[in-house]
Order: structure tokens, then C-alpha cells, then sequence
């Protein structure tokens, strides 16, 4: 193989939650990052795009054949090596470290399927390369011109001898039990995150923080002069209007709290024009 640079292909469509995150972990292994669109509905291309990433819009078939000849079709730089990874609702940004180890070996072609056409891993030679249903590949130069020139019926024994060739199933990372996170977990976390949602809080919390704070403050006084002995109602009366005075005071303080947070979110999402889109 090759000892040029690696350029990563992200191979999908509407990768929109996913697409910043996965060019950025892909840039951190690669000299470059392309992303071939099967045909996004929705702001996938225009995020990559804005991400300095180049587009390309695949229109033809997803067989390892058709993809190689399609990037040789390109005019891209053939000194590099390709890594064409298939991004899937299935597939997780954790599963990285298994492609990096990919990057790291010197394969002309590589090919991890995910249809199993064998039930026997020793057998994988034998199937036939262009109904593999690929999860990833590494591709040289010469793996390229290779596998662009193989028949509907060509299997991995059918490449030149001279190429390091492996055609395997797709090997998953291990995930281990994650512990829920207190966004998820906690019911304060998720009434939080919608209270940042919200555009108007100083209604939702303003307004009302101040209603309390005022009738607090005003029967605290009255309160005072009213009861002159202490029991148990003059203390419970006390308190309640305590009570009230500092939920107030509480509720004028997150609603500051939440327009402020709430005006740098918008600061944020202008400066990559989200509030468009």
C-alpha cells in the first residue's frame, strides 16, 4: 500500500445531528474529509459545506465497484489513501477507534461488510464482492484501479497477488454500560433545558417573581404589626410570607438568568446563521 495520506469519504444522507461532529473526528485521522451525499432532505450538505467540506452527490449504486469507479471519476488526489465509511443509523460516532485502526494498516483493499453471506468467517473469501453490503473500506491507488476493474461476479481470491487484500466482517467496538447522564436522568435537568428553550422567560418567571415579591415584602410589614404575640399562627403566617417574599426574589433571578443565557445561545446560533435554517 501506499504510503501517502488518508482521506476519509463519509458515505450517507440526512447526517444533520451528526455530520459537524463526525467531519471533526475525522479530520483529527485524515489530510482530508469528503462527504458523498446519497441524497439528504435536509441541512446536511449545507452544513458540510459550510464546514469547508467538499460535497459530492452520489447518484449510483452502493457496491464497492461502482463507489471506487466513482472516485476515481472525481479527479481527486490518487496519492492519498481512501477510507469510505458508511454512515448508517446504526452506526456511532464510538465506533472510531475501530476505523482508526483501519487507517493505521497498510491495506490496498480493505472491505468490512455487514450482510453476512457466509456463516462461516473462513469463507469470506469466496463472496462475491459486488453484493457486499459494506460498512467500511480502505482503498489504495492500486486497490481503486483494482476493484474498479472487477466483474458483477469477482470475489476477494480473484485480486492480483500483489495486493494486500482482506475482505472481513464488520468487528464492532465493545460498549460498556453507560451511566445515564443528568440531562436524561434528572427531571430538574430536562424542565431546565426547556425553560432555556423558551424565548420570553422574563413572562414565565419575571412577571410572577415580581407579583410574589411584592405582596411578600408588603404583608411582611403588616404582618409585623398586626400580631403582637407569638404562636403558632402568627409564626406560620410569618413564615408563609417569608416564604413568599424569597420565591420571588428566586423567580426574578432565574428569569435574568435564562434572558441572559438565552441572548448568548442566539449570539451563537447567528454567527453560524441557524436561525435561518
Amino acid at each position: 500500500m501506499e504510503n501517502g495520506g488518508t482521506r476519509i469519504i463519509l458515505l450517507g444522507r440526512d447526517l444533520e445531528l451528526r455530520i459537524i461532529s463526525l467531519i471533526v473526528r475525522a479530520r483529527e485521522l485524515s489530510q482530508e474529509v469528503i462527504f458523498f451525499d446519497l441524497g439528504s432532505n435536509d441541512m446536511s450538505v449545507e452544513l458540510a459545506e459550510e464546514f469547508n467540506c467538499k460535497v459530492f452527490h452520489y447518484g449510483r449504486e452502493l457496491g464497492c465497484k461502482d463507489i471506487s469507479k466513482y472516485i476515481l471519476d472525481q479527479n481527486l488526489d490518487l496519492e492519498l489513501n481512501n477510507l469510505v465509511l458508511r454512515v448508517t443509523d446504526d452506526w456511532k460516532l464510538s465506533d472510531f477507534p475501530v476505523i482508526e485502526n483501519r487507517v493505521r494498516e497498510s491495506w490496498d483493499i480493505y472491505i468490512a461488510f455487514t450482510k453476512e453471506e457466509s456463516k462461516d468467517i473462513d469463507d469470506a473469501e469466496q463472496i462475491i464482492i459486488d453484493s457486499i453490503e459494506f460498512s467500511h473500506m480502505v482503498l489504495s491507488k492500486s486497490g481503486l484501479e483494482e476493484l474498479s476493474k472487477t466483474s458483477p461476479l469477482s470475489n476477494a481470491i480473484d485480486f492480483s497477488q500483489d495486493l494486500k487484500v482482506r475482505v472481513t466482517p464488520t468487528q464492532k467496538s465493545i460498549r460498556l454500560p453507560q451511566r445515564e447522564s443528568l440531562a436524561t436522568a434528572s427531571r430538574f435537568a430536562q424542565l431546565f433545558y426547556w425553560m432555556l428553550e423558551t424565548r420570553h422567560p422574563l413572562l414565565l418567571f419575571g412577571i410572577p417573581g415580581i407579583v410574589l415579591f411584592v405582596l411578600g415584602y408588603k404583608l411582611s410589614g403588616n404582618v409585623i404589626d398586626t400580631f403582637s404575640e407569638l404562636n403558632t399562627t402568627s409564626i406560620g403566617v410569618t413564615l408563609t410570607t417569608i416564604a413568599m417574599t424569597l420565591v420571588g426574589l428566586f423567580a426574578m433571578m432565574v428569569a435574568l438568568i435564562l434572558y441572559i443565557m438565552g441572548k448568548q445561545v442566539e449570539q451563537i446560533q447567528s454567527q453560524y446563521d441557524w436561525s435561518s435554517k
